[in-house]
């Protein structure tokens, strides 16, 4: 009888945990986005994150690992981070969750491609003709030309994009430092770069109108009730506990057996969508979230089976 070794149940169990977690943002940013700038959520959420995320530190090597050599590479990698959150972010203000996340979910497939050029990788056959399924996929949900056609829905493509990028460096990086010092400078970069668009945006005078995404971006602050900034702070509570979830997921099990239940995220993104907003993709949506979700998985497959060839030892 097939038995699933109990840290690897647990690692599931932990992951599809963070996932959960991390949805509620999602839930929280988008609910927020028609009144609220994105900056202003972001300043209290890394605000709130600062501390929590700093006992990560002391609990796991201490605060040694944050001035260790070569640091500002962690500091570097924060900024392409950044990038890849405001794009998502932005794009949840405009578009259903479901998409967003789907469009997102274009990442593992730019992590293959990426990898060849940054990494060095050796991609096969059968990966390329996923990325190249996937992107078709990613074309199909953008329709491209049609009326429906949204610019924000390149926003998540480009969340995407900057995602991979920094899970490249992320396995660069990740030998040299812990997880909770990478994690730390991210957040010490995103309240930098929040604070910067506030010095920028947070007076209202360059607001603009009519568009969902762009009123988040440029939208002034707002004092907002203790219920609204209490959400706001839930964000940076929501970040450590969920960074804590998918850093002890990935500690304990294969992440080869990990990664296909990051895809549970659309499971949340659907179901948000429709209790909240009742927002149900069309037919043609759900044929983009099955050619994007179905590539990712085959990339993420033939990945795996990359990794068993290599560990399994050489016949005499």
């Amino acid at each position: 009888m097939f038995r699933i070794p109990r840290p690897t149940l647990l690692g599931i169990l932990c992951l599809c945990s963070g996932i959960a977690v991390f949805s509620v943002q999602d839930l929280i940013l988008k609910l927020l986005s028609g009144s609220y700038p994105l900056h202003q959520a972001m300043v209290i959420r890394s605000l709130t994150a600062m501390p929590l995320l700093f006992l990560l530190v002391l609990r796991d090597g201490g605060v040694a690992t944050l001035v260790s050599p070569g640091w500002w590479r962690m500091a570097a990698r924060g900024w392409l981070n950044f990038a890849a959150y405001t794009a998502y972010y932005l794009a949840l203000a405009a578009l259903p969750i479901a998409s967003t996340v789907t469009l997102f979910f274009s990442a593992p497939l730019m992590i293959t491609a990426l990898s060849v050029v940054m990494l060095g990788a050796r991609v096969g056959p059968l990966r390329w003709s996923a990325v190249a399924l996937g992107f078709g996929g990613v074309v199909l949900m953008l329709r491209p030309g049609s009326a429906l056609f949204d610019w924000a829905a390149l926003l998540p493509v480009v969340a995407g994009l900057a995602y991979a990028m920094t899970m490249i460096l992320t396995r660069i990086q990740g030998t040299r430092f812990t997880a909770p010092a990478m994690a730390f400078h991210g957040n010490v970069v995103f309240l930098f770069c929040a604070l910067a668009l506030s010095a920028v945006f947070g007076s209202g005078e360059m607001a603009q109108s009519g568009h969902a995404s762009l009123d988040f971006l440029t939208r002034g602050w707002v004092m907002p009730p203790l219920r609204d900034l209490g959400l706001m702070a839930l964000c940076g509570v929501i970040a450590a506990a969920g960074l804590t979830l998918l850093t002890q997921a990935y500690r304990i099990a294969p992440s080869s057996v990990l990664a296909p239940f990051e895809y549970t995220a659309l499971i949340w993104g659907v179901i948000y969508g429709w209790l909240v907003w009742d927002d149900w993709p069309d037919a043609i949506g759900w044929l983009g979230v099955a050619v994007i979700c179905g590539a990712g998985l085959i990339v993420l497959w033939s990945e795996a089976q990359d990794q068993r060839s290599a560990a399994a030892p050489t016949a005499a």
